[in-house]
């Protein structure tokens, strides 16, 4: 009896043991990975600060970046960096290929950095198109750089060498040329903290060798938007949608063309929203402009409703864009765009009846009984015929031998069906009168 119980209180004790160590025992750590890849955009940085919402409410222990991207925007680049510092999470940068431009600004404001071998971080050079950014602009990136660098313990002056090709290092870099530092001279400058092999052993420096990793993945929505908020790309959208529309006003029925500028706008103003640069206000604009434009083509001449419809789609365009530089370029663009597809959209499709209410597309030819007003027409006078439309006192008559002369009364009315005599000639004005015939 006395061993039943023992054996009894040993089979409580180990129940107890094990109880308290799954209940008590710690949750394992984890990791967020959050890709940094391709072109840096705002797009990406709407990506990642949403990913950081996530990763917040997870509770994770450790956000790491993984960074393979040619560069990028300025201004998404400084949202990112925002994101990063702001948040209460700690945060690595992983560099898997290149951190390069945009990237090193985004690596640089990471804590902790390591970088596999055969990486590459720097040549942050602002740049405009294919040309350098002014001076201006390109003293604030490398300051920008520098700072960012400096925070997180970084030489100052080599970071900024990354954006400014005046500035020289001895033994690093010559004036003239901008600094991109292989894995090994990032070690050795302390631009990285480590060189590692992979992911795995990266953790296993930071103990974090058995956390769960969680990788943050871009939602569908968010794939549409950075590839739409492309600026290539939003340009093309935007000067399909313009001339798919106005060659759909322009032209007989409703085509291909209608569909591709109704989906080309869906997709500009739709991703520029879901990146939250605009709200509802730049699409109505967008139609408000639409709407004026379409009733100015019915309307005499260009006023009101022509500049207002213009002014509407600019405004709209403008604010739906990342900035106001953007968007004008953007606008610029499209325009020019635009008129190239109408022009050949006109020249290939079938007008509608209001176009030739803008275009005299009839042609008075001299077979038809049409003289040129650059002719004589002192041979006519004294010649009969029959009005052929109301003069009053304008109006058209048929001469006897055929031909079809504009002409005017003395100032009398005469009927359509009467007949007239030319009795003076003034110029290019042929006067007539009406006669009686026996």
């Amino acid at each position: 009896m006395k061993k039943k119980l023992v054996l009894f209180g040993l089979l409580i004790i180990l129940f107890i043991i094990l109880f308290t160590n799954t209940v008590f025992a710690a949750p394992s750590p984890r990791v967020f990975v959050i890709p940094v890849e391709s072109t840096i955009d705002l797009g990406l940085a709407s990506f990642i600060d949403r990913s950081y919402k996530e990763a917040e409410a997870l509770a994770v222990d450790l956000v790491l970046l993984e960074i393979d991207t040619p560069g990028g925007r300025v201004d998404a680049a400084q949202e990112i960096k925002k994101t990063i510092t702001n948040s209460p999470l700690s945060t690595a940068a992983l560099v898997k290929g290149g951190a390069i431009s945009a990237g090193a600004y985004i690596t640089l404001a990471c804590p902790k950095i390591a970088m596999v071998p055969g990486s590459t971080i720097g040549d942050a050079e602002p740049r405009i198109g294919d040309e350098r950014a002014d001076e201006k602009f390109v003293s604030y990136w490398a300051s920008e750089m520098g700072a960012t660098a400096e925070r997180n313990g970084r030489d100052r002056t080599i970071a900024m060498a990354m954006a400014d090709r005046d500035l020289e290092i001895p033994g690093l870099v010559e004036k003239g040329k901008l600094l991109t530092l292989t894995y090994q001279q990032a070690l050795e400058y302390r631009f990285t903290d480590y060189v590692v092999q992979d992911q795995a052993e990266f953790l296993e420096i930071l103990n974090l060798s058995g956390a769960e990793v969680l990788e943050a993945q871009l939602s569908t929505a968010e794939k549409i938007t950075r590839i739409v908020t492309n600026p290539y790309i939003s340009t093309l959208l935007l000067t399909l949608g313009i001339a798919g529309i106005l060659i759909e006003i322009l032209t007989v029925g409703w085509g291909i063309a209608g569909f591709v500028g109704l989906a080309s706008l869906a997709l500009y103003f739709g991703g520029h929203i879901l990146a939250g640069f605009t709200g509802w206000e730049a699409i109505l604009l967008f139609l408000l402009g639409l709407i004026l434009l379409c009733v100015e083509i019915f309307m005499p001449g260009f006023g009101i409703f022509g500049f207002g419809g213009i002014a509407s789609i600019s405004l709209s365009i403008i604010l739906s864009a990342p900035s106001w530089e953007a968007g004008i370029i953007s606008l610029v663009l499209a325009i020019l765009g635009t008129i190239i597809l109408i022009i050949l959209s006109l020249k290939l499709l079938t007008k509608r009846k209001f176009w030739d209410r803008l275009v005299l597309g009839t042609k008075y030819k001299k077979e038809e009984g049409y003289i040129p007003q650059g002719e004589d027409l002192s041979i006519h006078l004294g010649k009969r015929g029959e009005a052929i439309t109301i003069l009053r006192p304008a109006g058209t008559v048929m001469l006897d031998d055929g031909t079809r002369l504009d002409v005017v009364t003395d100032g009398s009315f005469i009927q359509k069906g009467e007949r007239i005599e030319i009795i003076k000639v003034e110029g290019i004005r042929l006067i007539v009168r009406a006669i009686k015939e026996d």
